[in-house]
């Protein structure tokens, strides 16, 4: 999850942090170059940076190590400081560092009370970070509509594994990640530490509360997933559920040149995805096939109101498929920079070897194969998504085992009921894994993303309230 809400840099509270933490944390400022953009945005907030030394392997702390990079902002109010709190936006594997000013300035008084730090995942980021040199990537793709695709996709997946070569991505697990962060809380002597974690980033702090459940503070864990399934599984459960949203968004479009009614919609949306497997799709410079279609409208699809975006794409989509000039839109050259180009290849390194590390992965290509023709009928669209061979199932094994997450832990998991990123039913699971959590549910509400994001008073203000007094609403279940 990449997402925030954008800051206004003009009023933004500025506190000056000491010059190290209490266990000797050498604080300095963020910008490591002249042209370090988002070094110098952070220190013009009052935002200091630093660097933490973890091993490799936590089972075996002296052996090779890594720095992993952290930024604070101190709580501006001193008097009710409850701590430190830590940020992760998901991805998984995504910086985190340059969110930590839109952070301070979204939660208001109730983050007032904590030192916001951010941490960038070991290996991504500014943690030590690892390129694998991928010229392209598996994801967001699709393995596309015919066997021929998919053996495109495969010999991709195939690739891409073998450029990946550095053994120390064999330690990529969230129980590693986990393991730095309360290597961070210690080296800046806290004895708790609370975490706001959204996403991929929903299972990377419940297995912190499994791996340190005396040393968790307050828990907020926002479009939750299922704990039992981590790194690629979560790919495989989500098709359904997405061709149902894709024809609630149809509904929505109704009427337009898409089509007069729903199902005329999402039958246009099958006859563009089946025109791009015949032949890339020519829109402007862009061309276009089954492996990208349908992550440019996945990408889309995961918030509702980008409703009128998504079917701006696709009336451009259609054009193409039916031979007319079209024109690209922002949405469709986000999704060619991420999946067509080399531009998020460190980032793609750092998503996917967290993805192998996390979960079982099938090795045998034609499991893939047998569960896509499967699936296809219900979700012709999404299944392709959903089974594409990742690279996992040509990589080495991980070497940092499983945690499977079953705690009595306090914390406050956020979900809208529609999100097709981190489905309601896998946020439940969570909830039942974690017996001590509470859950608000945001009815009706297709996003990814919901507190800070959705600006929904409900949410927000349960959320605030916990956060400040550390006491989870009076019911197990909210609705808002």
């Amino acid at each position: 999850m990449t997402k925030w809400i954008a800051v206004i840099a003009a009023g933004l509270m500025m506190v000056t942090p000491p010059a190290a933490g209490r266990n000797g944390v050498d604080w300095h400022r963020c910008a490591q170059a002249a042209d370090d953009t988002e070094g110098q945005e952070l220190d013009a907030a009052g935002v200091q940076c630093a660097e933490v030394t973890v091993p490799v392997d936590h089972a075996r702390p002296g052996g090779r190590t890594l720095t992993v990079a952290i930024a604070r902002s101190v709580a501006p109010d001193h008097v009710h400081r409850a701590g430190i709190l830590m940020i992760n936006l998901g991805g998984p594997g995504s910086p985190v560092l340059g969110v930590v000013p839109a952070a301070r300035a979204v939660m208001g008084a109730a983050g007032a009370r904590f030192d916001l730090i951010g941490m960038d995942p070991r290996f991504a980021g500014r943690s030590s970070p690892i390129d694998c040199g991928w010229p392209e990537s598996w994801l967001p793709r699709s393995a596309g509509a015919t066997r021929a695709s998919f053996d495109r996709i495969t010999r991709l997946s195939r690739d891409l594994a073998r450029r990946c070569t550095d053994d120390r991505l064999r330690h990529m697990s969230s129980a590693d990640t986990a393991r730095d962060m309360d290597a961070v809380r210690v080296a800046l002597g806290e004895p708790k530490l609370s975490y706001l974690g959204y996403s991929y980033g929903t299972y990377l702090g419940a297995v912190y509360t499994q791996l340190f459940a005396a040393r968790a503070g307050r828990i907020v864990l926002d479009s939750a997933t299922d704990p039992a399934l981590a790194g690629t599984a979560q790919l495989r459960e989500a098709a359904p559920f997405r061709q149902a949203m894709l024809r609630e968004w149809a509904a929505t479009a109704a009427g337009t040149r898409l089509g007069a009614t729903a199902d005329q919609v999402v039958a246009t949306v099958e006859r563009v995805y089946a025109a791009s497997a015949r032949r890339p799709l020519r829109v402007g410079d862009l061309r276009l096939d089954d492996t990208v279609v349908p992550a440019i409208i996945v990408n889309q699809l995961i918030d509702d109101t980008g409703n009128d975006g998504l079917t701006a794409t696709m009336l451009e989509l259609q054009a193409a498929a039916d031979g007319r000039a079209a024109t690209p839109t922002d949405a469709m050259r986000e999704t060619v920079s991420s999946a067509l180009t080399s531009d998020s290849s460190a980032v793609h390194s750092a998503q996917t070897a967290i993805m192998c590390a996390d979960g079982g992965i099938p090795r045998d290509v034609e499991f893939f194969w047998r569960s896509l023709r499967r699936e296809r009928a219900e979700s012709p669209v999404f299944a392709p998504m959903a089974w594409l061979v990742p690279p996992c199932s040509f990589a080495p094994p991980p070497l940092t085992p499983h945690v499977d997450v079953a705690n009595r832990v306090p914390a406050l998991i956020v979900q809208a009921e529609k999100d097709i990123g981190s489905q309601l039913r896998g946020a439940r699971a969570l909830h039942t894994a974690m017996a001590g959590s509470s859950m608000i549910t945001l009815g009706g509400a297709r996003t990814h993303g919901v507190y800070g994001f959705r600006q929904n008073a409900c949410v927000d203000d349960a959320v605030n309230a916990y956060l400040t007094t550390g006491r989870l609403p009076r019911d197990r279940e909210v609705a808002c």
